[in-house]
C-alpha cells in the first residue's frame, strides 16, 4: 500500500467516524422511549414502538462499526495493515476504501 492510499484511507475513516458520531446522536435521539402519559393513540404508540426498535438495532450497528474503524485507524500506519489477518495477501485497495475497517480479504470473508 502506497503512501498515498494510507493517506486517502485515513482521510476516509476520520470522515466516516465523525459521520457515525452525528449519526449515533441522532439514533439516540430517536431511540428514546415515549413516555406513558405522552396522548397519542393506541396505533401510534405502536408505531413508535417498532420505530424505536429499529432506531436501536441501527444504533447497535453504527456503534459496533464506530469502534471497528476507531481501531483501524490507530492501525493505519502500521506495516501489516491492509493484510488479510487470515492468509496475509493486501486486501484490494477498493476493499478497503469501501470499507476501511475491513480486517480480511474477500475470500476469507466468505
Amino acid at each position: 500500500m502506497t503512501p498515498k492510499d494510507r493517506a486517502e484511507l485515513k482521510a476516509r475513516m476520520e470522515t466516516e467516524i465523525s459521520t457515525l458520531h452525528e449519526t449515533i446522536a441522532a439514533l439516540e435521539q430517536n431511540a428514546a422511549p415515549v413516555e406513558p402519559d405522552v396522548a397519542i393513540g393506541r396505533l401510534s404508540r405502536l408505531d413508535t414502538m417498532q420505530s424505536q426498535a429499529i432506531s436501536n438495532a441501527s444504533l447497535a450497528n453504527s456503534k459496533r462499526r464506530l469502534l471497528k474503524l476507531e481501531a483501524a485507524l490507530t492501525h493505519v500506519n502500521e506495516e501489516q495493515f491492509g493484510h488479510c489477518q487470515e492468509c496475509g495477501t493486501p486486501i484490494p485497495i477498493a476493499r478497503l476504501l469501501a470499507m476501511p475497517e475491513s480486517a480480511l480479504c474477500v475470500g476469507c470473508a466468505d
